[in-house]
């Protein structure tokens, strides 16, 4: 199933992605965004993952996807050394575990207090020495919701890869041009974005096959995130370029080498 396609972060398609370490939540007992969970999902055999990255009070990266932490604390009012107490992981700490050439999607969270800092002290502010280090490692992706975040990094590292992430259910017809138009290289989107809108419901609606192929006419890959491993061979059938998983063991296992594919990338 495994074949090449051109332009893009992803040289290799279909591309599986570690969703928070070995999945949301608990999974097979490893929570999300811990050390053992990442080093589960790079056993398994994954060659991305996909990383979130918060900043503390004193200005650290760690690994956490919520904005707070159990006791109600927000993470951007916390200073490194209680978070590091209170186990969540250090973003260095888990980069300096994954081997060279492990491609890594930083998706970046950005805090509301980041409305307040100057550009160079937000979250990708604190980010970018780290993406120009870890370029020099492995392939690396950057992506965020918020679309500024991306054209920060565009203008302080050009080289780099970025990808909008859209929201829950956001339509693939709105996600499709606004990345594009970007200058992006991916667009990043939940699974039921591929499915007909239920809150502006249309009389009709685009095939995944057709909405990948104008994304890759654009020059954009296509990544999934969070769909269900039925649904996620439809949507790899259909063009997607990459999926964000849960059940990495399965998701590898459905993508495993087979017959010579098509060669297939943006046109």
């Amino acid at each position: 199933m495994t074949h090449l396609t051109m332009g893009g972060p992803f040289t290799t398609v279909p591309t599986i992605i570690s969703h928070r370490g070995f999945g949301k939540g608990v999974v097979q007992g490893l929570q999300e965004n811990t050390l053992p969970a990442f080093l589960e999902a790079l056993r398994c055999g994954v060659s991305w993952i996909e990383v979130d990255v918060r900043r503390s009070a004193d200005d650290q990266l760690f690994v956490l996807h919520h904005p707070s932490i159990e006791d109600g604390s927000f993470v951007a009012d916390v200073p490194a050394a209680k978070l590091r107490s209170l186990g969540v992981l250090a973003l260095d700490d888990l980069l300096v575990e994954v081997p060279d050439g492990i491609g890594v999607v930083f998706d970046v969270k950005t805090s509301l207090e980041d409305a307040l800092r100057a550009p160079e002290r937000t979250t990708i502010g604190l980010l970018l020495p780290v993406l120009q280090r870890e370029q020099e490692r492995r392939p690396i992706l950057v992506t965020s919701f918020d679309p500024a975040v991306l054209v920060l990094v565009g203008e302080w590292a050009p080289g780099i890869a970025r990808g909008l992430l859209s929201w829950l259910a956001f339509p693939l017809r709105k996600a499709i041009p606004a990345a594009a138009h970007l200058g992006l290289d991916v667009v990043s989107v939940h699974w039921k974005s591929f499915a007909a809108n239920t809150t502006d419901p249309a009389p009709h609606h685009r095939e995944t096959s057709y909405s990948t192929e104008v994304a890759h006419r654009a020059g954009l890959q296509v990544v999934a995130w969070s769909p269900a491993l039925e649904l996620g061979t439809k949507l790899l059938a259909a063009g997607v370029d990459a999926l964000i998983v849960d059940d990495v063991p399965g998701a590898l296992a459905i993508t495993a080498p087979g017959p010579p594919a098509q060669r297939r990338g943006p046109s």
